[in-house]
């Protein structure tokens, strides 16, 4: 195997790290079973946009951390590929169970520009979970609720760091 094709293998493995680690529910749970019976939230809300979160939230690692890398184009694009794929069977179990058509990964695109457009107006703050904190809350329906407001800045911080640490573990960072 040459170096190229060793190199493209390196990627789709991580490609599928990523997925996998984006749609792990292990974290969402344990954010779930701390989350304050007095958060003025609806849990099953808070729930399905944790989900969306890490999942947008790895994303978000990838373009960041890797910054000018000329890797990133090539993993950015088989890790949304790849949810890409994973939604496409979300949107149809959902269609089959709820008689509806949803398309899951323009929800994701929508969420994904909801907090992007949201860091952008507060390009001065001192960390980003500081705004999507916030703009978490809001899109859960209750942006004064400081239990969703910090449990979505931990579900973000998680996900940043431990993206991070994989990148840096296979040395892509």
């Amino acid at each position: 195997m040459n170096n190229s094709e060793k190199k493209k293998s390196e990627l789709e493995k991580a490609g599928a790290d990523l997925l996998d680690f984006a749609v792990d529910r292990e974290d969402v749970k344990w954010l779930m079973d701390r989350l304050p019976t007095e958060a003025d939230i609806k849990p099953v809300t808070v729930e399905y946009e944790l989900q969306i979160l890490k999942i947008i939230g790895v994303g978000w690692s990838l373009s960041y951390y890797l910054g000018n890398s000329s890797q990133k184009t090539e993993l950015l694009e088989k890790y949304w590929g790849a949810i890409n794929e994973f939604s496409r069977g979300i949107s149809t179990t959902t269609a089959y169970m709820i008689g509806q058509n949803i398309d899951y990964f323009q929800i994701l695109k929508d969420r994904l520009d909801t907090y992007v457009a949201a860091l952008s107006k507060n390009p001065d703050a001192p960390e980003p979970a500081l705004v999507i904190g916030p703009e978490f809350a809001r899109i859960c329906g209750n942006v004064d609720d400081i239990f969703t407001f910090m449990t979505g800045s931990k579900m973000f911080i998680s996900t940043i760091n431990k993206v991070k640490a994989y990148l840096e573990a296979i040395k892509l960072r």
